[in-house]
C-alpha cells in the first residue's frame, strides 16, 4: 500500500503515527477462496471509497498476487475519487510497468489486445499503454535469444569527478579519495579473477558486459588497460554480444582512454550529458561545459565505436521544458543511436532532496516527455526498455529508446529480469534469476575502503551465486536449467 501511495500520490509522503486530515483505512478479507478489499479515503476534505471483490485461484503465490492487487485496485479507485488523480500509469506501481504487457502477450494477446488490458483493467493512458506493449515486445523477442546459463557481467567504478546533485549512488569523488583507487582496482581484480574460474566452473556463458559506476573512466588509461585485461585473461566472452563502458562525464574522456578501450573490443560507450543546458549543469554540479559534451562525442564518434548511447534527466533543477527541447535536439544532432529520456527521481540521499533545491513542476515534465516521444519517433527511434522508480516527478517513467538493431542487451536483461547478473565490485548487487519471478539478490559491501578491508564477503557472495545454481541441478548442463524452476 505505501508503494501504491507514493506512485498514485508521489508528492505526499505516508504517515502512520498521529493524525492528519487525509488518512486512508484499508481492509481484506477473505471468505473461502472469495477476497475483499475496500478502502476508504479523505485527502484534502474530499472522500472516496473503492471496493474489489475476486474469487482467488491457482497457487499460494499466485493468489497472494491477486490479494496485492486488490488492495492496490481498491486504494486506486478510492484515490480516483477523494483527490481526482488521473495518473499516466494509472494503477500501476513497481519497476516494471510493461511486466503486465509481456504477461499478455505470452498468454497469446496480440499488441493491440496488451494495450486494450492496460488501458481498460488498469487506467493506463494510451500513450503509456503504447510504450508498455512495445517494450514488451522487444523483451520478449530478446529473451528467446537466451539460453540456460546465459547471464550478464557487470564490473562497478565508485568514482566519480564530483557528486551530481540527483545521485544517490555510492560513488567518491576521486579528488577526496584518490588514494582509495588503487587499493581498490587490485580488490577488484582478485574479484574478477574468482568470479572468472566460478563461472567456468559452472558452465556459464557471458551475454553481456556492462562497466559503470561511478564513471569507470575516471581511472586513467593505464588502470583502464589493465583492469579490462584482468577481465579477458578471467572470462570467456565467446559468447558475448555486446561490450559497454560508461563514459558519462565527459570531463574525463580523452582519445587515449577511447584507444584502450576501442583495443579491448568495447563496442558500446556511454555519453551521458543528463543536460546541454550550462546553467542546469553548474545547478546539478557538474564541473564542464556542454561544449565539453560536444568535444567527448567527436572524440568517440572519431574511436569508431559500433554504438553511442547519451542520457537526458527530464525535470532537472533549474531546466525548464524549452531547455530539456533543446537538449534532446542537440543529443539528435550528435547522432547517438540510443538516448534514455529518464525522469528526476527524488532519492533520499541526494542534495536536491537534502538541500531543497527547485526542480521543475509535474505539469513542466510532463510537457518535456510529451515533447520527447513524438520527436524521437519522428527521428527513428523506438522504445525498447521502461522502467520507473520511487519519487520520480510527476510519477512518469524512464525510457531507453534506439535506433533499429542498436538495443543495449544488458538494460533489457537487468530490468526484465531475463537472466542473472553477476556483479563485481563496491556495491554491486548480483542478481540471481530462478523460476516463477523469483529473484534472489546478494549484495556487496558499498564503499570502496570496505570493499578492499574484507575480501571474505566477496568470497561469501560468489558462494551463494554458486549455490543458487547447483539447487537449479549441479550446473547448466542438467536439465533442470531448461525447466521452469530455471524460468527460461
Amino acid at each position: 500500500m505505501e508503494q501504491t501511495l507514493l506512485a498514485l500520490l508521489p508528492e505526499e509522503r505516508p504517515v502512520y503515527e498521529g493524525e492528519d486530515p487525509s488518512w486512508a483505512k484499508i481492509s481484506l478479507s477473505q471468505n473461502g477462496d472469495r477476497a475483499e478489499a475496500v478502502t476508504q479515503m479523505s485527502y484534502r476534505g474530499e472522500t472516496g471509497r473503492g471496493e474489489c471483490t475476486r474469487n482467488l485461484a491457482g497457487t499460494d503465490y499466485e493468489k497472494e498476487g491477486q490479494r496485492r492487487r486488490l488492495l492496490q485496485m481498491s486504494f486506486f479507485k478510492a484515490a480516483r475519487q477523494a483527490a481526482h488523480i488521473d495518473p499516466p500509469w494509472g494503477s500501476l506501481t513497481g519497476v516494471r510497468p510493461d511486466k503486465v504487457a509481456v504477461d499478455a502477450l505470452d498468454r497469446g494477446e496480440t499488441p493491440e489486445e496488451a494495450r486494450r488490458t492496460l488501458e481498460e483493467d488498469y487506467f493506463v493512458s494510451p500513450r503509456r499503454a503504447r510504450l508498455a506493449a512495445e517494450t514488451a515486445s522487444v523483451t520478449r523477442r530478446v529473451r528467446e535469444d537466451l539460453r540456460p546459463g546465459d547471464i550478464a557481467l557487470y564490473v562497478g567504478i565508485p568514482f566519480c569527478p564530483s557528486r551530481c546533485a540527483y545521485c544517490s549512488f555510492v560513488s567518491s569523488s576521486v579528488e577526496k579519495s584518490f588514494h582509495l583507487v588503487e587499493p581498490y582496482l587490485a580488490a577488484l581484480n582478485a574479484e574478477i579473477a574468482s568470479a572468472g574460474k566460478l563461472c567456468r566452473e559452472l558452465g556459464l556463458r557471458v551475454r553481456a558486459f556492462y562497466m559503470g559506476g561511478g564513471t569507470p573512466t575516471t581511472l586513467t588509461a593505464e588502470q583502464m588497460d589493465q583492469l579490462l585485461t584482468g577481465l579477458t585473461d578471467s572470462f570467456d566472452f565467446a559468447a558475448c554480444g555486446e561490450y559497454t563502458v560508461e563514459a558519462g562525464r565527459p570531463d574525463t574522456v580523452t582519445p587515449s582512454k577511447l584507444q584502450v578501450l576501442k583495443r579491448h573490443g568495447i563496442t558500446r560507450v556511454s555519453v551521458n550529458p543528463q543536460t546541454m543546458e550550462d546553467r542546469v549543469l553548474e545547478a546539478i554540479g557538474r564541473r564542464h561545459t556542454a561544449s565539453q559534451i560536444l568535444s567527448a562525442m567527436e572524440q568517440a564518434a572519431a574511436a569508431g565505436f559500433e554504438h553511442i548511447n547519451m542520457d537526458l534527466i527530464a525535470g532537472l533543477p533549474e531546466d525548464d521544458p524549452e531547455g530539456f527541447r533543446r537538449s534532446l535536439d542537440t543529443c539528435l544532432q550528435l547522432g547517438a543511436d540510443n538516448i534514455t529520456v529518464h525522469t528526476l527521481s527524488l532519492k533520499k540521499g541526494s542534495r536536491i532532496t537534502l538541500e531543497g533545491l527547485h526542480i521543475p513542476s509535474a505539469e513542466a515534465v510532463g510537457e518535456m516527455l510529451d515533447y520527447a516521444d513524438p520527436i524521437l519517433r519522428a527521428a527513428g527511434y523506438g522504445p525498447y526498455y521502461l522502467y520507473r522508480q520511487k519519487y520520480m516527478s510527476g510519477s512518469f517513467e524512464n525510457v531507453g529508446w534506439c535506433k533499429p538493431g542498436s538495443e543495449n542487451l544488458y538494460n533489457i536483461y537487468i530490468m526484465s529480469e531475463l537472466c542473472s547478473i553477476l556483479s563485481c565490485g563496491a556495491s554491486g548487487s548480483t542478481k540471481m534469476v530462478g523460476g516463477l519471478g523469483r529473484i534472489s539478490r546478494v549484495f556487496n559491501l558499498k564503499y570502496p575502503a570496505e570493499y578492499t578491508a574484507r575480501p571474505g564477503k566477496i568470497l561469501e557472495n560468489q558462494a551463494a551465486f554458486a549455490a543458487f545454481y547447483q539447487r537449479l541441478g549441479n550446473g547448466p548442463s542438467s536439465s533442470a536449467f531448461g525447466s521452469e524452476e530455471f524460468g527460461n
